[in-house]
């Protein structure tokens, strides 16, 4: 006798799971409204901790592929002119870009084709077969430069991130990736949240390796403020409510999970007399106390066809890479999924920080940074005005170089730790998106597995058996450096099987047509994304072609939705009224 063949039970309704819900009791910690100005500032200094730890990763591996040499100028400069470019991305990218409270950092996306574009210069010896580092040997002949200085190899680096800047802001303004955003569905963006998650564990293993002990201890700091200290609530200051006057009580700890164990550590560390300065970064030529930023400070960008190909590959991966992060970010606030006009303006003006950062000197370009996206999702605290403050830190940082070079003394086995428990983070979040699919089906599970493994796989074999040799050296540069980067990998691997293999809608956890209709329509919390007032009433006046960056016109003008901001994350921040209307109805019970 046949068994009858088991039916899936149906999925629940992706509009019912992508729709904010209401926190829960645990979660509204009787903190009032928005958070204040000190608190804010702090939270800022948290992010800027951890956008120094990307930033000092970044430019340490990059600097780290180059021969024997050091820089005309003092390292401080170079990571000066770094923060001040992220500074100003970032404050264009709250006030115009995405509106999303995203911090812009260097990221690995732009990080792979410079190695890569590094690695191939003729003082270097290129990959080598069954060998997992390069070997640096200088070059023997009479056509061999001068070795000694870094200059000229990061001039064409920055040059690469011009043309990557170019490109991706010319595809952003014209709303290109905009639209390919509408097809990100939940099989697209977990494969590739995973591949970002995954993709930095030797780059965190490499910093941590220099002292395990002191990379064990922010590690367990971090958990421990977190996870286990996360509902502990402390009094902060006193606070008068229209009912009755209270004390403020916050989870501190939850809050600063990452700046209480960076300082501790920091100062545990110097205290000890343990020093993990780089060397790379703290030469000893002195750093000025002021310095300002200008195009041109200490060398022009080189354009070269190697560089082309290589800022073509920074483009595609960073802008996949930003969108994943967009559609992230919004979740974590609570707020419908980014529009296709907001993802095209943020990346239009992240192309353009890309471009100002090249101008100014700095080998790497600006993306939306993923740690700072996983410091939000652990400390449960979003906000544009956090946000805005960092933008004002960095740039500040960005004016002193004698400032932004104290960073590195911040010992290397932290910056692995903070890079790691981040990235874990969002690994985790890559993995709830399967949530809304239908994970049972063979179809998700081939292109979840093929996608993820595929990202993993092709950097990995590029790296140990390279076989590319054209004869070509832009079209080497273009291959090596597209075959290397994971996230691109993962999302254009993951985009071409979800749109082409055929499935179901509730398989795909796509919302069926009506729900579709429903999610359609504009929603408050859609207006967040929209220009501010002043720059709308300019939409009518652009042209044709960049049309795409402003909202729809019926979105616009309803004034009646609320305010034209993301709120802050709901769990964690409930406003003053929510706690009135709460009182009540206690008093009443």
């Amino acid at each position: 006798m046949n068994k009858p063949i088991p039916q899936p039970s149906p999925l629940p309704s992706l509009a019912s799971k992508l729709a904010p819900q209401s926190p829960s009791p645990q979660s509204w910690d009787s903190f009032c409204g928005s958070p204040s100005w000190g608190l804010s500032w702090l939270l800022a200094v948290q992010h800027i901790l951890v956008q120094a730890s990307l930033l000092c990763i970044c430019h340490l591996l990059l600097l780290h592929s180059l021969p024997p040499g050091g820089l005309s100028y003092p390292p401080g400069q170079l990571l000066a002119s770094s923060l001040f470019s992220c500074g100003l991305s970032t404050a264009v990218q709250t006030w115009m870009g995405s509106r999303l409270p995203l911090v812009q950092a260097p990221s690995f996306e732009f990080l792979i084709p410079a190695l890569v574009l590094a690695s191939q210069k003729p003082y270097q010896a290129t990959w080598a077969p069954g060998n997992n580092s390069r070997a640096l040997s200088p070059c023997v002949g009479t056509g061999c430069p001068i070795l000694g200085s870094w200059d000229e190899a990061l001039r064409e680096v920055s040059g690469a991130v011009l043309m990557s800047g170019l490109l991706q802001g010319t595809l952003g303004l014209l709303g290109g990736p905009g639209r390919l955003f509408l097809h990100f569905g939940p099989l697209v963006l977990a494969p590739s949240l995973v591949v970002v998650g995954l993709s930095a564990h030797k780059e965190v293993a490499l910093f941590c390796s220099t002292s395990w002990g002191l990379a064990l201890l922010p590690i367990l700091l971090i958990v421990v403020c977190s996870q286990h200290l996360g509902s502990c609530l402390l009094p902060l200051c006193p606070l008068r409510t229209p009912v009755l006057p209270t004390h403020t009580h916050v989870p501190v700890f939850r809050l600063f999970s990452v700046l209480l164990p960076v300082i501790c550590v920091w100062i545990l560390s110097a205290l000890l007399g343990l020093s993990f300065i780089p060397q790379k970064l703290s030469a000893p030529n002195i750093a000025p106390w002021l310095w300002l930023p200008h195009p041109g400070g200490w060398s022009w960008p080189k354009l070269t066809l190697r560089g082309l190909a290589a800022g073509t590959t920074m483009a595609l991966a960073s802008s996949t890479s930003s969108l994943c992060c967009y559609a992230l970010c919004g979740r974590l606030l609570q707020l419908s999924p980014p529009p296709s006009y907001a993802c095209s303006r943020g990346l239009g003006f992240e192309g353009l920080g890309s471009l100002l950062a090249a101008l100014l000197g700095s080998p790497l370009g600006i993306a939306s940074s993923f740690p700072n996206v996983g410091t939000t999702s652990l400390t449960q605290a979003g906000s544009h005005r956090v946000a805005r403050l960092v933008s004002l830190l960095s740039i500040g940082l960005g004016l002193s170089p004698r400032l932004a070079q104290a960073l590195t003394t911040i010992p290397l086995p932290v910056h692995g730790a903070v890079l790691g428990v981040n990235q874990a983070v969002i690994l985790s979040t890559g993995f709830s998106y399967f949530y809304f699919t239908d994970i049972d089906s063979g179809r998700n599970v081939f292109i979840v597995g093929f996608a993820v493994f595929m990202a993993l796989l092709l950097p990995r074999w590029l790296q140990d058996a390279p076989v590319l040799n054209t004869g070509l050296s832009p079209v080497d540069v273009l291959l090596c450096s597209f075959l290397a980067e994971p996230v691109l990998l993962a999302g254009l691997l993951s985009f071409l099987l979800e749109n082409t293999i055929p499935g179901t809608r509730l398989e795909r956890g796509l919302p069926s047509p009506k729900e579709a209709q429903t999610c359609a329509k504009p929603r408050k919390d859609a207006l967040g994304y929209e220009l501010p007032a002043p720059f709308q009433t300019l939409c009518s006046f652009v042209p044709q072609p960049l049309r795409c960056l402003c909202s729809p016109a019926e979105d616009a003008g309803d004034e009646e939705r609320g305010p034209s901001e993301p709120r802050e994350t709901a769990g964690l921040l409930p406003s003053a009224e929510d706690l009135r209307l709460g009182l009540a109805v206690t008093r009443a019970d």
